[in-house]
């Protein structure tokens, strides 16, 4: 799996339909976590796909929510990204938004971990560190339990998602958890420098 645009073109595609901190941070924080997975399973020269399809992912989402994962083709066409990767892109709102089905390795870990991590960041911010440093899975087990808490974050895909991959929901928690850990500090730098 080749990507058709470069890192940089790619986020310059992003932040011309994105502008909020929150989507760009999630953007980053999604990109993040799916080279962490490229490297732990086995995907390393397939990295530079698997983070800039992260990137890309919710690309359509700020101006076009009701059309989310129907828009991001016509979007990312235009910006030169390659048929292979908008599949990738899209697959992630199987069953929500799309019918298109996640098949490789790599699109059903961004199906899991896209709602993942918002769980995930939304738990960090409760904790008096903001962080996810020092984070355990017991402790995102009982935010995972609690539904009125971070309530946007589906964990029926969450659960779908681990289910996908043939993992332990435990399991799911505890790699993504050190995914996230993996680019903390380089997203919060960017992040202060920033401007919408």
């Amino acid at each position: 799996m080749k990507s058709n645009i470069t890192r940089e073109e790619a986020y310059e595609l992003l932040h011309k339909y994105n502008k909020e901190a929150f989507h760009i941070q999630h953007a980053l924080t999604v990109e993040g976590v799916l080279r962490w997975y490229a490297k732990e399973l086995g995907y390393t020269e397939e990295e530079e796909y698997w983070g800039i399809t992260g990137l890309l992912h919710d690309i359509d989402f700020e101006l076009y929510p009701e059309e989310h994962c129907k828009k991001a083709p016509e979007l990312l066409k235009e910006g030169g990204v390659g048929d292979d990767m908008i599949y990738s892109i899209c697959c992630h709102g199987y069953g929500i938004c799309c019918d298109l089905e996640p098949k490789h390795e790599m699109e059903n870990v961004l199906f899991a971990v896209d709602e993942l991590t918002g769980l995930i960041w939304s738990a960090a911010l409760m904790r008096p560190s903001k962080s996810v440093m020092d984070m355990e899975v017991k402790s995102l087990k009982k935010k995972f339990k609690d539904k009125k808490f971070a309530a946007g974050c589906s964990r029926d895909v969450i659960r779908t998602g681990a289910e996908r991959l043939g993992w332990e929901l435990d399991d799911l928690f505890e790699k993504t958890i050190e995914a996230m850990r993996s680019c903390e500090a380089e997203i919060a730098a960017f992040m202060e420098t920033y401007e919408e």
